[in-house]
């Protein structure tokens, strides 16, 4: 499984007021793991910077006039993304800047490309309902360490925000279990295994309790779905 944890940073708020993108910034997970290989470009967006944005982002036009234009690094860009699923917070924004860009050199929207893209503002929303869910109250509900966001920078918000995802879809990795048959060896041994006579350990108390705690932090994470709590209530 491929995901692409996604930012950009723009000249302002809407492109129905011809913004621009000026930043993105990709980090690849597979399997929910950061392989280390990014994407970052820096865009020139050929027009003024709202004041109202850059004291957002930090990123001044003169910085930006010697960068690439987005034509000039699409191919880059949808070569990294291509066939990924997209993760962003707040979606809607991001999507619609890049399929402003796209449209402008005629090319397919960002859909085609990617066609499952999640938004993890809406995901933290239906965990977290009535509560702030900006990236920085989800680094704080979540303890993740964000004390190097001084400005929204697409590349530590992206990487900030494949923790935050992680923390918010925990154990979804248990539930990535192998389901290739065995080769013969392994299916022998397993089945030597099966045939052993194993003395059961049971838990204590204070592991009984961790394993409490643990359940609770899942149910509430997953907003009463938990399918081992489900299960142990059930009998």
């Amino acid at each position: 499984m491929r995901q692409i944890i996604l930012d950009t940073e723009t000249t302002g708020l809407e492109t129905s007021l011809g913004h621009r993108i000026i930043e993105i910034a990709a980090v690849e997970m597979l399997n929910r793991q950061l392989t280390g290989n990014h994407f970052h470009q820096y865009l020139n967006p050929g027009r003024e910077i709202d004041p109202g944005a850059q004291q957002v982002h930090g990123i001044s036009l003169d910085f930006l006039q010697d960068k690439p234009l987005f034509r000039d690094v699409v191919n880059d860009f949808l070569s990294y993304v291509d066939g990924g699923e997209l993760i962003i917070h707040n979606a809607p924004f991001d999507v619609g800047f890049l399929n402003y860009e796209l449209g402008m050199i005629g090319m397919e929207p960002i859909q085609h490309y990617c066609p499952v893209i999640t938004d993890t503002l809406k995901m933290a929303k239906q965990l977290r309902p009535g509560q702030k869910n900006n990236l920085d109250a989800l680094c704080r509900n979540y303890q993740i360490d964000n004390s190097r966001r001084t400005l929204h920078g697409a590349l530590v918000d992206t990487e900030l925000l494949a923790e935050v995802y992680l923390a918010m879809t925990r154990g979804q990795e248990s539930l990535m279990i192998e389901t290739a048959p065995l080769p013969k060896t392994r299916r022998m041994a397993h089945l030597q295994r099966e045939r052993l006579k194993l003395r059961v350990l049971h838990a204590g108390e204070a592991e009984l309790a961790a394993h409490a705690d643990y359940l609770e932090a899942l149910e509430k994470s997953s907003r009463g779905q938990c399918v081992w709590k489900l299960t142990t209530q059930g009998g």
